[in-house]
């Protein structure tokens, strides 16, 4: 199944608490990873985000962590950390291993809040275990929703030449990723070996021109947050670039998209396992793909969650069968 795990040199581990409805989904690098983040959402939630500016010195990042639990969800961060350094990663500081984590959350609170420092450690140990292709309802998707259906959190990969892109995406929308009016995915174009449902081509009364959004006491539930990584080598610059073409992934699958009310956040890296790209035209190659990748992850995440008896909305197989 296509993953970001199908990127070299990297591992993803997920933590679930099913009982409160959130979670975590951290990236660790098996090295320290070239990486960059683009926010074009108006209402982010985030950590260490200034220390990817390309003009910054960075001696490369551990792990990128996706979280639930708003603002208060920034805390899995240190469990990642603490987990890392437990395991010798991280940049040296005299006796001290400082493992870099920059981290984005998405608002997905219903109840008792649980220790995201905890959930963040567990995140780590996973990502240690058996691989994890799973999608839809676990780690950070597991209480995300979308205007119109559940979210979750979904997974994409394809080749470009020589290298290897995948995305990774937690699924939390204003806005809707299929038609007013029926099942059709909007990121349908991108679509391979019917991953989201194969479902025929949208006929004309389809309507993918009206906009709906989550409103009333939900209306501040949203951001959809996103890790786009490559084993091609890039420089920092060409990272944050990556970033930035990926988030029309974004606007390919979800409409609308990087409104005031989400805190979109898209990070890039590299692990460098792969030749960088040799000219402009296979670097625009990459961006395609990265925004190709990060559509196709959206729909999957939605595609593939589970219901739970608290959800507020339901799953894209309950709504369409």
């Amino acid at each position: 199944m296509s993953h970001i795990l199908d990127v070299p040199g990297l591992k993803v581990g997920h933590a679930t608490d099913r009982e409160r409805r959130t979670g975590v989904s951290t990236a660790v690098f098996d090295t320290p990873a070239v990486a960059a983040v683009a926010i074009h959402g108006g209402a982010p939630g985030t950590r260490e985000t200034d220390a990817l500016d390309p003009s910054r010195l960075s001696p490369g990042v551990d792990a990128i962590c996706l979280t639930g639990g708003s603002a208060f969800g920034l805390a899995a961060a240190d469990g990642v950390m603490l987990a890392l350094a437990a395991r010798g990663r991280g940049f040296p500081v005299r006796e001290h291993r400082v493992p870099i984590v920059p981290a984005a959350v998405v608002f997905d609170l219903s109840g008792e809040r649980p220790d995201f420092r905890v959930l963040g450690e567990a995140s780590v140990e996973a990502a240690f275990g058996p691989p994890d292709r799973t999608l839809g309802t676990i780690g950070a998707g597991t209480n995300a929703t979308t205007a119109t259906l559940k979210g979750g959190f979904g997974s994409a990969s394809e080749t470009v030449g020589a290298a290897t892109v995948g995305a990774m995406v937690v699924v939390n929308a204003l806005g809707s990723t299929v038609a007013l009016n029926g099942p059709w995915f909007r990121a349908a174009p991108f679509e391979v070996d019917g991953e989201f449902g194969g479902l025929p081509p949208a006929p004309a009364s389809a309507d993918f021109s009206g906009a709906t959004t989550k409103a009333g006491e939900v209306l501040r539930s949203n951001t959809t947050i996103a890790l786009v990584a490559t084993d091609a080598a890039l420089t920092g610059s060409e990272a944050q670039r990556l970033a930035v073409a990926a988030h029309d992934g974004l606007a390919l699958a979800i409409w609308p998209a990087h409104t005031v009310m989400d805190g979109d956040t898209v990070f890039a890296a590299s692990t460098g396992r792969a030749p960088a790209p040799a000219s402009l035209t296979e670097a625009m190659a990459l961006h395609a793909a990265a925004a190709r990748c990060l559509a196709r992850a959206v729909a999957r995440g939605v595609y593939a969650a589970t219901p739970h008896p608290a959800d507020r909305m339901p799953t894209w197989h309950q709504r369409f069968g």
